[in-house]
């Protein structure tokens, strides 16, 4: 009886644990079967996740009017971690790579403020900020802290302190930059081909490391209109979180200055996509291209590149030929425009410098006492001088306070007031309009003036676009234009008959030219001509002439003023210059008084005197006299005439020249 007992609970326990293990297995097999099933077949045929990376788009181009490369591409090698690939090893995968540069001589990415040997300190001039944030230290850590902080947090104990401050720099880059698989970080850019060659030689070591072939830009001569042009360069730190929001990656190029500033969002292309399928385990399974990157539009500006060079090389030559006389010229400006479009032809600066340098001589560049980084042309405001005598003149005529033939008498010493007697250079005698805008006559304009009224004569020179902004494309000065409450302000009135107290700058005083030229049309300025796309095959956007306002001159006005600028280059002061070019010209000389130093010479020009198509202003510091700049326009017009009649008539839309 008590031995059947015994068996029966045997039994019973038995058939207990053959439950339970049917119940596991069971389990498992629907494990297996049911909520394993995706995952299996992922890991054979689909993958656990999907990444996407980044395929940077080629920077759209900038040409001249006729398709001529300014501003290009050019393919180059850079350097990039993929974190798709890369693996346990990144340490000594960054120092292999690292070596290899230094062995090479070749420079790689390094943005970590602290010097590289010890003892450690912040760079000076460096931000540490955003060091300091990222590796969450005290805010007066000090670059000791922040090492070994590094040292911790990127696991860099068995290395070498040398190494370390190597190792970490680029674990830094790559926490800044945000490395990702969507992010690739750039280690270095643009190597060379032997470079490339010996890092592909050396992939079985270098895990997550490749080359790319990338687009660079390049500029066709690296010294012409460099200012207009512009430069790209790196998101500035405190800039990052704007692009970041606008699709950029880190390490993008974006427009610094000029047209590559202003047509960043045409310059800008459309950055294509990578897919990686992941599994389960963090591998790759496959990668293919999702999208296509496309390039960005290409900008066509209204400079003639040719007409540029001729104007920047005579510009150079005219400072350093009267300089060599024995003259004071220590710089200029120089600047074209189409009279019937506001277009700007040419704008050229002197000292200027290479772009191809600046980087490497931006030091010396900004602290040169020459100001070689200005833009002289739109952002020197320079007293104009006599050149302001035909628009104080058309004021005159406009308001009926000079009628055509009437003469005043140049005594050389204007004594209308009793308290300012200002003197003309000379003493001129009886003289109308055209001989006194042949000759210059202060003493006429003195009495124009006075009879106009200041605040009459501001609001011509506004309606001239002096004093006032141009409206093109990149920063420009708005000038010096002092607003007289009356009409009556005595000497200030004279002095702004003349050209003085006020300031202008040279595309503002050819853009002056080109609407009295015209017969009073004001067009805005503007450095561009069409946008279309990267192969020039299609317009997206083509630039129409934009009126600002309309001066009122008649006909009988503008023959008048016309007329007596015509007659500055036959036989006045710009005769020397001018007198026997074998097309007619409009034109006025200037000479500005300065605070220090020799007068600035001005001159502005237009032609052909028929049938007006270009308007020239040139400005030299400290050249002394009107007829020194003279030397300038002309060779701006025989580079525009020249160009004109060997403009091929069967040049087809959208073709580049060389």
């Amino acid at each position: 009886m008590p031995f059947k007992k015994k068996s029966q609970v045997q039994l019973t326990v038995l058939s207990v644990i053959l439950v339970i293990a049917v119940l596991l297995y069971t389990v498992k097999i629907y494990n297996m079967q049911i909520s394993g099933a995706k995952e299996n077949t992922e890991g054979m045929n689909g993958a656990a996740s999907v990444r996407t990376s980044v395929l940077k788009a080629p920077r759209g181009e900038i040409l001249d009017c006729y398709g001529r490369q300014i501003a290009v591409n050019r393919d180059g090698y850079n350097v990039v971690f993929n974190k798709a690939y890369v693996g346990d090893n990144l340490n000594d995968v960054i120092l292999a790579l690292i070596n290899l540069f230094d062995s090479a001589g070749a420079q790689w990415k390094d943005e970590l403020p602290i010097t590289k040997t010890e003892p450690y300190a912040f760079i000076e001039g460096e931000s540490t900020d955003k060091l300091i944030a990222k590796l969450e230290v005290a805010k007066y850590a000090t670059a000791d802290n922040c090492v070994v902080r590094m040292t911790e947090k990127y696991k860099l104990e068995s290395y070498s302190p040398e190494d370390r401050r190597k190792i970490m720099a680029v674990r830094y880059g790559m926490d800044i930059s945000d490395f990702s698989i969507s992010y690739p970080y750039t280690f270095a850019e643009d190597i060379s081909t032997e470079l490339m060659r010996k890092i592909s030689e050396s992939g079985f070591m270098l895990s997550g490391v490749s080359v790319d072939v990338v687009p660079f830009r390049e500029y066709a001569d690296t010294s012409l209109a460099v200012n207009l042009i512009g430069s790209v360069g790196p998101i500035f730190e405190e800039d990052w979180q704007e692009y970041k929001e606008k699709g950029y990656s880190y390490n993008d190029k974006v427009g610094k200055s000029g047209i590559e500033k202003w047509a960043e969002e045409y310059l800008r292309g459309t950055d294509g996509e990578i897919t990686y399928n992941i599994d389960a385990k963090g591998n790759i399974i496959s990668s293919k291209v999702t999208k296509e990157p496309v390039a960005g539009k290409t900008v066509m500006l209204t400079i003639d590149k040719n007409i540029q060079r001729k104007a920047q090389d005579s510009l150079a030559s005219t400072v350093q030929s009267l300089r060599s006389e024995g003259g004071t010229a220590t710089a200029g400006a120089a600047v074209a425009v189409d009279i019937k479009s506001g277009s700007v032809i040419c704008a050229a600066n002197y000292p200027t410098y290479d772009s191809a340098t600046l980087g490497q001589n931006y030091e010396a560049l900004s602290s040169d006492p020459s100001k070689p980084l200005t833009d002289r042309a739109f952002q020197g405001i320079y007293p104009i001088g006599s050149t302001i005598k035909p628009a104080v003149a058309v004021a005159a005529m406009q308001t009926g306070n000079y009628n055509i033939g009437e003469t005043i008498n140049c005594v050389h010493q204007y004594s209308y007031f009793a308290d300012y007697q200002p003197k003309c250079m000379h003493r001129h005698g009886v003289i109308s309009l055209n001989t006194a805008l042949a000759k210059s006559c202060n003493y006429f304009f003195f009495e124009l003036g006075r009879r106009v009224g200041a605040l009459t004569l501001t609001d011509y020179f506004k309606q001239f676009g002096l004093g006032v902004k141009t409206g093109v494309e990149v920063d420009d000065s708005k000038g010096l234009l002092v607003e007289p409450k009356s009409n009556g302000v005595g000497g200030d009135t004279l002095q702004f008959a003349i050209g003085q107290l006020n300031a202008f700058t040279p595309l503002q005083l050819a853009n002056y030219a080109a609407t009295l030229a015209n017969g009073g049309t004001h067009y805005r300025a503007t450095l561009i001509s069409k946008v279309v796309s990267y192969d020039l095959s299609e317009v997206y956007d083509e630039n129409e002439p934009e009126v600002v306002n309309t001066v009122e001159i008649s006909d009988t006005t503008l023959n008048a003023v016309k007329e007596g600028m015509l007659s500055v280059t036959v036989d006045g002061t710009g005769r020397a210059a001018l007198g026997d070019y074998p097309i007619k010209v409009g034109g006025k000389t200037g000479t500005s008084q300065t605070n220090s130093g020799a007068d600035h010479s001005v001159f502005i020009a237009f032609a052909p005197f028929d049938n007006p198509q270009i308007a020239i202003s040139v400005v030299l510091e400290h050249g002394n006299n009107g007829y020194a700049a003279g030397t300038v326009v002309r060779s701006i017009l025989d580079a525009y005439f020249s160009a004109e009649g060997n403009a091929s008539s069967d040049i087809l839309p959208f073709t580049v020249l060389d």
